[in-house]
């Protein structure tokens, strides 16, 4: 079933995007060379309890991991690039980090993905992965407006992704947000315009284009949770929840900065 929200509910997850937002934002400026991903587990708990916010994350048990997920945020580094799980790994210069967080405050969840290079050092092609999905996830934003479909949001991030040249793998993807973190609808990052359930106010979409710089093909690693590309490629992974109104879409974890350089979905 395809949840809508009330006004006051959408209003809730602004507050909860916000505090997403915000610990992505903290967790970005804080990852340096050293860091390590327990560290980062670790600060994101602290800026949960102070929130007055839940992990989505710690007792999350679906079918394609192992057992409860039993950390605070995805870390995926390189070539890993869904469901990161902390564990003991220094941050090296020139590592390609993604951070995937979702928190539930009052009853809303939000969802957001964000993903950087770590330190001086710029590896071939990171920035390039990084950027694709930013704009992908721009246009699938742009997408998301009453009247059309969840199949326009699809190909739309689809023809970003496919036209610079990059294989997309659609079984993982985006999703509905709400009382639950993953729900209906499912939101494939390549489709068929004019296709799936109408987008209307009050449905609350986490779009999340992701791509391998080589391949299509997910291997699970060995911790039975992160997914890395089959060939040990770099990978990148951006997310926003959004919510569909009667005057366009609208972000609700979006990142505050004071870098104008920085794109506005990041």
């Amino acid at each position: 079933m395809i949840e809508i929200l009330s006004p006051a509910r959408i209003g809730q997850a602004r507050e909860t995007g916000a505090v997403v937002a915000e610990i992505l934002r903290t967790m970005r400026d804080r990852a340096s060379v050293g860091t390590n991903l327990l560290e980062i587990d670790e600060w994101t708990r602290e800026m949960i309890a102070e929130a007055g916010a839940t992990s989505c994350y710690v007792d999350y048990e679906p079918a394609f991991g192992r057992g409860p997920f039993g950390h605070y945020i995805c870390t995926a580094v390189n070539d890993a690039v869904l469901h990161g799980l902390p564990h003991d790994y220094d941050l090296q210069d020139g590592d390609l980090l993604t951070l995937d967080l979702a928190v539930m405050i009052g009853g809303v969840a939000a969802d957001s993905a964000i993903s950087f290079v770590v330190g001086e050092s710029r590896p071939a092609g990171a920035e390039a992965l990084i950027d694709v999905t930013q704009r992908a996830l721009a246009a699938g934003i742009d997408a998301a407006v009453p009247g059309n479909r969840i199949g326009d949001i699809s190909h739309t991030i689809g023809q970003v992704l496919g036209e610079a040249g990059y294989s997309i793998n659609t079984d993982f993807g985006g999703h509905g947000i709400g009382s639950t973190m993953h729900q209906d609808p499912h939101v494939p990052n390549d489709g068929r315009g004019g296709r799936g359930p109408k987008l209307r106010p009050g449905l609350l979409v986490a779009l999340e284009p992701w791509v391998m710089a080589d391949t299509a093909e997910l291997v699970t690693d060995a911790d039975g949770w992160t997914l890395k590309s089959a060939t040990g490629c770099l990978t990148a992974h951006s997310e926003h929840t959004v919510a569909i109104t009667k005057d366009g879409p609208e972000i609700m974890t979006l990142i505050r900065s004071d870098r104008p350089s920085e794109s506005a979905v990041l």
